[in-house]
């Protein structure tokens, strides 16, 4: 957020330093947009979304006539954005986080800078959602296969957390569509799931966040959909041992930028490189706080891992430059180069004597390469 228009709530006149990010992505000029605090945010929320409907609903009328809102846009690779279908509902006796209705998850806004260190009973709160979305991933994951579109996955994702009374995480997060992100080939992550199907050849990651009695869950596979070329076969494996090596750093003491070196010299053992622009992230009651964990060398991190800590790891490996671009959708993220790139992800706890996986398949405390389960014929 930024910039020093007055507050935009009625009778307040402060001058306002905050902008709505809803706004922000509509184009919402600054002056209709700000506020002075989180406080006028909230109480004027209820008047102000209807600006964001006015805006979004002339957006269309502007836009009617045009094949698609990409027109004219340089795309880097192959990829092209199918059809997105609605955003799925939500029975109303889940537990949901406070950004569902809204799209703006204040309590990670007004969030304190300092890591988390987690007591016993809210480490067993955050290890069940992990286990759940463990669960969730796997059932997204048996059902990739040729000719299996994107929206085919949301909905299974979507169906799966229902059937476990949890809230899919990134559904309305910043007002994401759907419940799953779906990044296919040069797609770094928060790839859109639509109605483009998989093809032969199609490396393809699920990132699967699940909310459960206030606790978030994160993690993510890539997948070898058909017949995927050696290179992409040694992208994917790069990602994954890039991960399984950081996690062995991970134990009370360790720096957390630390971790960027070893991973970026998995990485470029293979003349691949790490996406510097997203990060790892700490994870629980908020999906998104501190600590940043970057991924790539001579990174510039806070902190120093101490038991009870929670956060994901999550290196996003690229087969050429690291460098991204964004689909005009506001949320694809793909390689500036059109080349692909791969990614795993995992949620871990600090504990006494080093790590636990708590994203972990069941007998599974360390990552070890298998192809076979990632492939899917």
């Amino acid at each position: 957020m930024g910039g020093y228009e007055a507050c935009v709530t009625p009778t307040c006149g402060k001058s306002g330093s905050l902008v709505c990010p809803t706004c922000k992505k509509l184009g919402i000029p600054p002056v209709m947009s700000s506020f002075c605090s989180q406080l006028c945010f909230k109480s004027y929320w209820s008047s102000h979304k209807a600006l964001h409907q006015m805006f979004t609903q002339a957006r269309k009328e502007t836009q009617s006539g045009h094949a698609s809102p990409f027109d004219g846009f340089a795309f880097t690779g192959k990829l092209r954005p199918g059809k997105v279908s609605a955003m799925s509902k939500v029975p109303e006796h889940i537990l949901r986080p406070d950004y569902a209705e809204t799209g703006i998850p204040v309590s990670e806004q007004q969030a304190s800078k300092s890591i988390p260190i987690y007591t016993p009973e809210q480490i067993a709160g955050i290890r069940e959602a992990c286990r759940i979305g463990r669960e969730v991933l796997d059932i997204a994951g048996r059902a990739l296969r040729v000719g299996v579109t994107g929206d085919d996955i949301d909905k299974i994702v979507h169906k799966a957390c229902l059937e476990r009374n949890c809230y899919p995480s990134p559904l309305n997060y910043y007002h994401f569509p759907k419940s799953v992100c779906v990044s296919v080939n040069e797609v770094i992550c928060h790839g859109i799931p639509d109605s483009r199907a998989f093809e032969d050849g199609d490396i393809v990651n699920l990132d699967v966040t699940v909310y459960k009695n206030g606790y978030h869950g994160d993690l993510n596979d890539t997948f070898l959909v058909g017949n995927v070329d050696e290179d992409g076969v040694r992208l994917v494996k790069t990602a994954f041992e890039s991960l399984a090596t950081a996690s062995k750093l991970v134990r009370p003491g360790t720096m957390f930028r630390e971790l960027g070196k070893h991973i970026a010299a998995v990485a470029n053992a293979q003349d691949f490189s790490v996406v510097k622009t997203y990060c790892g992230h700490g994870i629980g009651s908020l999906f998104h706080c501190s600590p940043n964990v970057p991924h790539y060398a001579k990174n510039k991190a806070v902190g120093i891992m101490k038991p009870g800590m929670i956060f994901t790891i999550e290196p996003m490996i690229n087969m050429g430059s690291w460098r991204d671009k964004t689909w005009p959708d506001d949320w694809t993220a793909v390689t500036q180069d059109g080349m692909r790139s791969a990614q795993f992800e995992h949620t871990f706890l600090v504990t006494e004597t080093g790590y636990e996986i708590l994203t972990a398949r069941e007998n599974e405390p360390v990552m070890e390469w298998d192809m076979a389960k990632v492939h899917r014929p």
